[in-house]
């Protein structure tokens, strides 16, 4: 039986619009520097899931960006090209882009992934 699930996404100026069509592997909260640096808060709330399974629906495509990591490893950021809000990465720990780490924020319901693991609470806000 196929999972009925499907969430729809979008950036903030609605240029480019997406869809996962299966629930994640897992969702992750990260409390890393990077995260708390890229978002802009204490915070990033991430849905680990196969890249095949995330469908750019809108004519507008994402800009692909390299960004440095504290692993050394780098990640590919997916951004609108118009008001560059982050809509999922690929990070380089595995070699691959096999994997998308979707930002739950973007979603239209994120009510719908809420997280299943903290990572990096080390570096966590008070």
């Amino acid at each position: 039986m196929s999972d009925p699930f499907a969430a729809i996404g979008q950036c903030q100026c609605s240029h480019v619009w997406y869809r996962m069509t299966r629930r994640p592997l897992i969702v992750h909260c990260c409390h890393c520097r990077s995260c708390q640096r890229e978002g802009g808060g204490a915070l990033v709330l991430n849905a680990l899931i196969e890249s095949s399974y995330v469908e750019v629906l809108s004519l507008d495509k994402p800009d692909i960006e390299w960004t440095d990591t504290a692993s050394g490893k780098g990640q590919r950021i997916a951004r609108c090209p118009t008001c560059r809000i982050a809509l999922w990465s690929h990070y380089y720990v595995w070699g691959d882009e096999r994997l998308s780490f979707v930002r739950v924020g973007t979603l239209n319901n994120p009510d719908l992934l809420p997280p299943d693991v903290h990572v990096f609470t080390e570096s966590k806000q008070p």
